[in-house]
C-alpha cells in the first residue's frame, strides 16, 4: 500500500512541477516569474523529501533543507532587487 501512495505523491508533485514551469515560462511580469521559481524550488525540495522517505536515506532530508533555504534566499534577493528599482514590466 505504501508504494502506491509514494507513486501517487510523485505523480502529483510532477504535475505541480509541470504547472509551475508553465507559469514560469508564461508569467506576465518578473515578480510572477520569481514566485513561480520559488514554487518550483519548493516542489523539488518536496520531491527530495519524498525520495528520502521512499528510500529511507535520511541524508536526503539535509539536501532538501539546503535546497529550500537556498531558494528562499534567492527569492529574498530578487525581492530586494525589485524593491530597489530593478527592471519591471508591469
Amino acid at each position: 500500500m505504501s508504494g502506491y501512495v509514494i507513486n501517487l505523491v510523485y505523480l502529483m508533485l510532477s504535475a505541480a512541477l509541470l504547472l509551475g514551469f508553465i507559469r514560469l515560462a508564461k508569467g506576465p511580469s518578473l515578480p510572477d516569474r520569481v514566485v513561480a521559481l520559488e514554487l518550483v524550488a519548493s516542489i523539488v525540495a518536496g520531491m527530495v523529501g519524498v525520495h528520502a522517505i521512499d528510500t529511507g536515506v535520511s541524508s536526503f532530508l539535509d539536501v532538501a533543507i539546503v535546497l529550500a533555504l537556498t531558494a528562499f534566499l534567492a527569492a529574498i534577493g530578487f525581492a530586494r532587487f525589485l524593491e530597489q528599482g530593478g527592471p519591471r514590466d508591469d
